[in-house]
Order: C-alpha cells, then sequence, then structure tokens
C-alpha cells in the first residue's frame, strides 16, 4: 500500500470542481499523488494540485482532512512496466481555487484539466468506486457548511 494525499479543488462558489482525466485510469478524477515520505500531507495535496493542473495559486479551502479512503489500484502498465495491484491509503483536503487562472495539463500523468459543475461531476467520473468517495465528501460537505 502507498500513502497518497488527494484534493477536491473547488471554485470561490463552490459550484465546481478542477478535475484532471486521468492517463491510467481513464477518468475525471481529483489530484493528489504519493506522499513519498514527505510528513506535511496538506502540502502534498497541494503541490500534487499545481504540479497536475498548472495553477499557481491554490490554497487549502480549510487545513483539516476532509476525507480518509483505502483505494484499490487496479494492475496497470507505468511507462510500459507493469505495476501490479495495490492499494492507497488516501488522505483527502478541500483546495480552492481561481477560475480564471490557466490550466495545463501534465502530459505524463493526465490528458485533460477542466472545471465540472458538482451537480455534473456523476457524468464524468468512470470509476463507481470513486463516484462513493467523492459523494461522500460531498454530503459531508453540505452537512458541515449549512
Amino acid at each position: 500500500a502507498h500513502l497518497t494525499s488527494s484534493a477536491l479543488i473547488f471554485n470561490a462558489s463552490q459550484d465546481k470542481l478542477l478535475m484532471i482525466y486521468h492517463n491510467i485510469y481513464q477518468s475525471w478524477s481529483w489530484t493528489g499523488g504519493h506522499a513519498d515520505g514527505e510528513a506535511d500531507l496538506l502540502q502534498v495535496a497541494i503541490r500534487e494540485a499545481k504540479e497536475e493542473t498548472g495553477l499557481k495559486q491554490v490554497t487549502a479551502a480549510v487545513d483539516k482532512i476532509i476525507s480518509l479512503d483505502i483505494l484499490p489500484v487496479f494492475g496497470h502498465l507505468k511507462n510500459n512496466l507493469p505495476v501490479s495491484a495495490h492499494l492507497h491509503l488516501s488522505v483527502a483536503y478541500l483546495l480552492s481555487a481561481s477560475e480564471d487562472d490557466p490550466l495545463m495539463i501534465k502530459p505524463d500523468e493526465n490528458s485533460g484539466v477542466r472545471w465540472v459543475a458538482v451537480n455534473e461531476l456523476a457524468n464524468y467520473v468512470s470509476e463507481p468506486h470513486m463516484q462513493v468517495v467523492y459523494d461522500k465528501i460531498l454530503k459531508k460537505l453540505n452537512i458541515s457548511f449549512s
């Protein structure tokens, strides 16, 4: 298993999420990556968000963990080498960014970056187990911000 740090990135009005089209998973997904020994997982989430979207300015909407999940990663090829199925111990945060900032793909990891309306998220996510995670977080946010 690998420790990972991910983020749902909201716009200022919190009605859109910034998603990437993940090359390996072939699905629109949140940003994130392996912690690689880094202790500050919020900073890992921010760094990964910037690297994977091209954003220069990303901030923590709240400084606490928004979700902890054990996520399956199915066997796949990475850089033409086989990677066995494994688990991600996922720590997730809530970040915010401006829709006006320019976006850029990270070709070795994703082939798309776009703002997606929260109410259209299910139309973009093709991994059912991840839709459950996103739904859980969105429901939690409705409770905590209502």
